[in-house]
């Protein structure tokens, strides 16, 4: 929740008049590094919807950075999130490093609502044949968006002549485009 990379996207999406509800999970919490069970993980996401759901009537994108993606789209294939209108993710971490799979997209077939895809092309956890294969598999509803050389922390090396500060604004763009495309007026998530 306090991460770096989470405060800056908070922040550019607050610059933007776009309110962000930030949560972390409860391993976290505890400073652990291995990850609560999904189904705790999942409760945790719901939990954060409800919250989002009583402090603002506005329509509500969910997502979140990696892991918090993929736990968020697990959860809204489980059951569908009360009130969301469609998932963002920053960097969905498709599969372990060095292990290209598709294993992990699977339950996003059981999605019903637009999905917003952020991905560096030099993602370690996405291997951009398979995630574009995974796109063109959910059709309409799913929109990935590439940032070149960025990797899955939207890292670019110096030598590209971009700065991560660059990417992040552009990243902040396509999100903004992609909710005034996806939801009728301005949407705050």
């Amino acid at each position: 929740m306090h991460h770096a990379s989470v405060e800056s996207v908070a922040t550019a999406l607050a610059a933007r008049h776009i309110a962000t509800l930030r949560f972390q999970f409860p391993y976290m919490e505890r400073g652990s590094k291995r990850p609560d069970p999904p189904k705790l993980c999942h409760a945790t996401v719901r939990a954060a919807v409800d919250l989002a759901r009583q402090r603002t009537d506005v329509p509500l994108i969910a997502g979140g950075r990696s892991f918090g993606g993929r736990m968020t789209s697990q959860a809204q294939a489980e059951q569908p999130l009360p009130g969301v209108l469609g998932l963002a993710f920053l960097g969905f971490p498709l599969h372990p490093a060095k292990k290209p799979s598709q294993e992990r997209a699977d339950h996003l077939l059981q999605t019903r609502i637009p999905l917003l895809f952020l991905q560096g092309t030099r993602d370690e956890l996405a291997d951009l044949s398979l995630l574009k294969a995974v796109v063109d598999r959910l059709g309409k509803r799913a929109t990935l968006k590439l940032f070149a050389d960025a990797n899955h922390a939207f890292h670019v090396p110096a030598r590209t002549g971009r700065t991560d500060a660059m990417i992040l604004n552009d990243m902040m763009d396509a999100f903004v485009e992609w909710v005034d495309s996806t939801v009728q007026g301005p949407a705050k998530a």
